[in-house]
């Protein structure tokens, strides 16, 4: 008997415990659960953003703005006469808008499950709205917020260096939480190499509420912030240069030699960037993308082209460098050279007999390129080159640059699998065969020709007023140091004394130094006695024209790089621009 009443007492015992466990756990323990989970029942975080960022040319001028306006809104869960009234009030208030597009984002938006507002108008300009604002505010179905809508009030004049800010894809909103958001993001050009801080960060306001929504204070407030750019395009230059291009197709860069900061860029024909920011109609994108002229593609940045003749200075400074030529060595150009059974013929049939350095460079002669490029070998050139930046990233603050193609032995392995030629060498120190590079690439390279130091291009030059400063490198040698001014004087006859390449068509005040060069767009063959005119060249059958200058040519201070499309000669096609 005692043993039983023992058996029921410790049960009784164990239970009182675990009882008064539990009553502790639910009074005391959980206390703090309860706490923060009361807490979030009656508090609110909503995030909030910034206008995005504008941006100006050096002068202040705007080249992307905020235009201000209202977005629209619908309460979710209408029922379908409320919807046909929602829908007929638009159309009568708002006849610009399609409604049956309208109804088909409702009804896309609209769930049991959906208890937020939904925007079936993304933007409404101010001015068409704030006459009937207090219309739409006296129907409680309707929510107007504030918006905004990116702007360019330059037009295609700047589109291809802005770029513009379009519908964010599932991959743009992945990478940030405020592009998630927002629903936009930059897509090319300076809105997308600088998106994060033209879009900034995220406020965030958290305030105490009741069970019916009812604000009772703001607990934390952080504000949004968004930074402003300034680049250092000049939109005087801007028009200039695109009056010069009225009726051309190609590229054209204007630098400061000693910084890498850059005054102008176009690429032509343009297009309108204001088209992308509502998303362009599929005939409007199909008449672009089917325009021979590429009006859609940054030729300064992604149009690879040979160089032609463009690229000479900085091939016969690999050259000079190589100790193999003498810069005041001469090399006998009778119009052609052979190699093996195939003749490799100078510009010039007649030849131009005994040529120098300096003259090689003023008269553009092949044949000099040739027997040097066959004496020093595409190894070393091939290394230099790429020293200089081709086949290289500039480092320009826009997206996707492309970087060409230097020719090497290691470059026809990987790609071809197959070995290095001879003839290959004497088309790629003449800028023709695989070699392919940049308009941009081509204006560095003239700069670091100009001024012996190899500058970073760039368009940023102040971020919220705060100056951005670039490096620019030493990365010549010696040697190369050394030899640089017979090039420059090269460069300066091919402007300026008679024979040069560009002096019938050079009209500047202000005494320049440059290249011309003619890059080939069909090949044509050695074994012709006399190259075809290319006025006898249908359009597309034309080379482009380069001419890649700098001035003053006692004191660089800017570089101008021209690319003329199916212009034929560089010097009468792109100089005439240049000059």
């Amino acid at each position: 008997m005692r043993r039983r009443v023992k058996l029921i007492l410790i049960i009784f015992a164990l239970f009182l415990i675990l009882l008064v466990s539990r009553l502790y756990f639910l009074s005391i323990k959980s206390n703090a659960y309860y706490e923060r989970l009361s807490h979030e029942n009656i508090t609110k975080t909503e995030f909030y953003t910034a206008p995005r960022g504008e941006i100006k040319d050096r002068l202040g001028v705007d080249l992307a703005i905020n235009k201000l306006g209202f977005s629209l809104l619908l309460k979710p869960h209408l029922k379908k006469d409320e919807l046909r009234f929602a829908l007929d009030f638009i159309s009568k208030n708002l006849s610009d808008y399609d409604i049956e597009k309208i109804k088909d984002l409702y009804a896309k938006s609209s769930s049991p499950y959906n208890h937020k507002d939904i925007k079936v108008i993304n933007f409404i300009p101010y001015d068409k709205l704030i006459s009937k604002f207090v219309l739409f505010k006296s129907q409680d179905i309707f929510i107007i917020s504030p918006a905004s809508k990116r702007f360019y009030p330059q037009g295609e004049m700047m589109a291809h260096i802005l770029g513009y800010v379009a519908k964010a894809d599932k991959k743009d909103e992945e990478s940030s939480k405020i592009t998630k958001l927002i629903g936009l993001s930059g897509k090319t050009g300076i809105e997308k190499y600088y998106n994060t801080l033209l879009q900034g960060s995220l406020g965030e306001k958290e305030k105490k509420v009741t069970a019916l929504n009812k604000t009772l204070r703001t607990i934390k407030d952080i504000k949004p912030t968004s930074s402003n750019l300034t680049l250092s395009v000049d939109v005087r230059v801007q028009e200039f240069i695109k009056e010069l291009f009225l009726d051309l197709s190609g590229a054209i860069i204007v630098m400061d030699a000693n910084d890498g900061s850059i005054l102008a860029a176009g690429s032509y024909p343009e297009y309108d960037n204001n088209n992308f920011v509502n998303g362009i109609s599929q005939d409007d994108w199909q008449d672009m993308i089917k325009d021979l002229n590429h009006p859609f593609t940054n030729k300064f940045l992604h149009g690879l082209y040979p160089p032609g003749s463009s690229t000479k200075p900085q091939v016969l400074l690999s050259y000079l460098n190589s100790k193999l030529i003498n810069a005041n060595e001469k090399l006998l150009c009778e119009g052609e050279i052979s190699l093996g059974k195939r003749k490799f013929r100078c510009w010039n049939q007649y030849g131009h007999g005994e040529v120098d350095a300096k003259k090689a460079i003023k008269e553009s002669c092949d044949v000099y390129f040739y027997k040097g490029g066959l004496r020093v070998g595409i190894d070393k050139i091939s290394t230099d080159l790429s020293r200089y930046e081709f086949g290289k990233k500039t480092g320009v603050d826009l997206p996707s640059e492309f970087i060409g193609t230097v020719p090497s032995r290691n470059w026809k392995i990987e790609k071809f699998g197959e070995g290095w030629h001879k003839g290959e060498t004497l088309n790629t120190v003449i800028g023709q065969g695989d070699f392919l590079v940049t308009p941009l690439q081509v204006a560095t390279a003239t700069a670091l020709v100009a001024t012996g130091k190899l500058v970073t291009p760039h368009f940023i030059k102040s971020i919220d007023d705060k100056n951005i400063t670039f490096k620019k490198e030493d990365i010549l040698t010696p040697i190369e140091k050394k030899n640089l001014p017979y090039i420059q004087e090269g460069m300066y006859e091919v402007c300026n004394k008679k024979g040069g390449t560009a002096y019938k068509y050079n009209s500047s005040k202000i005494k320049i130094a440059g290249k011309t060069g003619t890059s080939q767009v069909v090949g044509i063959p050695q074994d012709e006695i006399k190259r075809m005119s290319e006025d006898d060249l249908k359009y597309f059958k034309k080379s482009h024209a380069w001419f890649s200058t700098y001035a003053p040519y006692k004191n660089p201070q800017f570089i101008v790089t021209a690319i003329i499309e199916h212009g034929g000669h560089g010097g009468s096609a792109a100089g005439e621009i240049v000059s």
